[in-house]
């Protein structure tokens, strides 16, 4: 029955591609980035490294945010287990890019397409004696190879929402088949509870906390003084930034901020910085003429009562160094929300809105502690903005619960190698 599953999905990654193959030519033509993922998915440029004498440890990470929780993690690994070598994935540009900037003494591949040849290519030249899969990075192919070669398989920092877990439920008995997966490290209690519902034994899983935490440094970042001449505030103005806002958030915290804040400094870093020029002209249609942060940059005088709209890649951390106080975006939408650990590690106090299920666990931790508010939508986004904007007290009791519920997280990539050395490096 499996073989019959695994034969039937390996067709319909061939019949995808031969009925995709001229929208991925026009498209690789466009695009010579997207050239280089299709290219090096399909195995080509993938080193040999069979015969290397060290014991080898994949850390596959299918993007950016996941090859930065990535990084704590081969840090511990390479202290405690020097003998082994670590080789970290990725499926995208960005992750590969990320991943060679931040772990420049690591060699970075690319994770393959999940059709059987190409995950048996995969495996034969990497050779790991352990794979491990961050958050719930999980492909049917990739764990059967995995078992057929004796590779245990490890998801760390192990999280599954609830609409992930309602479709795996339904699909328990077929594929990915997570009997194929050694151990399931989560990052909370209820992740954990989730795991063991899915046929899983219990044995196999265990509870070692989020590691974001510990790829991050507790307390305020400089923004440097480029940052501080053009976003920063004149004397005595609050500064509100708006963080990794989707579509239409921007319009919606830019309605609260004339509403109930009208005297703040507004910083907007949406998190598709393409988006800007479309979302400067559909500000500019509501009355609001919006600067750029590129436009400042090349001599536009800066204007602390109008917004600015940070188009460049790479700034938010610097850019929540300004902030006396955070909205994270992809909450107000159905997106499931972004990283709310990232302002709370500088003492920023914060509101997001009722869409965090990618978030669940890190947006518990941050609500019961007291270091953030939840609203229901837009409308009580404005009334959350005016009422924080003007008590200092209140942001700074949240800033200080914030850095403590931080610190108090620390300590998961630990748990989880003394996990990994348990199970799967023995």
């Amino acid at each position: 029955m499996r073989g019959a599953l695994h034969l039937g999905y390996d067709l319909l990654w061939v019949l995808a591609t031969v009925v995709g193959f001229p929208w991925l030519v026009w498209r690789s033509l466009r695009d010579p980035e997207f050239f280089r993922m299709v290219v090096e998915r399909s195995g080509r440029g993938l080193p040999d490294l069979s015969s290397g004498e060290r014991p080898r440890v994949l850390v596959h990470g299918v993007s950016v945010g996941e090859v930065k929780v990535a990084v704590p993690l081969v840090r511990e690994l390479a202290r405690r287990y020097p003998e082994y070598e670590v080789v970290v994935s990725s499926t995208t540009n960005s992750g590969i890019d990320v991943a060679r900037q931040v772990l420049p003494n690591v060699r970075v591949v690319r994770f393959p397409a999940d059709l059987s040849p190409l995950v048996r290519l995969f495996l034969r030249r990497i050779r790991p004696v352990c794979a491990i899969l961050i958050e719930l990075e999980i492909w049917p192919n990739f764990l059967r190879e995995a078992n057929r070669a004796g590779t245990p398989v490890a998801v760390v920092n192990g999280r599954i929402t609830e609409t992930s877990f309602d479709r795996y439920k339904l699909f328990r008995r077929t594929l990915p088949q997570f009997d194929r997966i050694t151990l399931f490290c989560a990052q909370g209690a209820e992740y954990a509870d989730r795991f063991r519902s899915l046929f899983v034994d219990s044995r196999r899983v265990t509870l070692t906390g989020n590691i974001k935490a510990d790829g991050l440094r507790v307390g305020p970042v400089d923004p440097g003084e480029e940052l501080r001449r053009l976003l920063g505030p004149r004397t005595g103005q609050t500064v509100v930034v708006a963080g990794s806002t989707h579509h239409p958030e921007e319009q919606w915290i830019v309605a609260a901020w004339r509403k109930a804040t009208p005297d703040a400094r507004l910083v907007i870093v949406p998190r598709h910085p393409e988006r800007c020029g479309e979302l400067a002209r559909t500000l500019a249609v509501e009355g609001v003429t919006a600067q750029r942060l590129s436009s400042l940059r090349a001599g536009e005088v800066p204007d602390p009562d109008r917004p600015v709209l940070v188009d460049t890649i790479g700034e938010l951390e610097r850019v929540y160094g300004l902030a006396d106080l955070v909205f994270v975006g992809g909450s107000l939408v159905d997106h499931g929300g972004q990283n709310v650990l990232e302002p709370a590690a500088q003492g920023k106090p914060m509101l997001f809105g009722p869409s965090m299920a990618n978030f669940m666990s890190e947006a518990h931790l941050l609500l019961e502690a007291g270091a953030c508010r939840q609203v229901a939508d837009r409308h009580e986004l404005a009334r959350a903005l005016a009422e924080l904007a003007g008590d200092s007290e209140a942001r700074a009791r949240m800033s200080a619960a914030g850095l403590a519920a931080v610190e108090a997280q620390k300590g998961a990539a630990r748990e989880t190698v003394t996990a990994l050395g348990e199970r799967c490096l023995s």
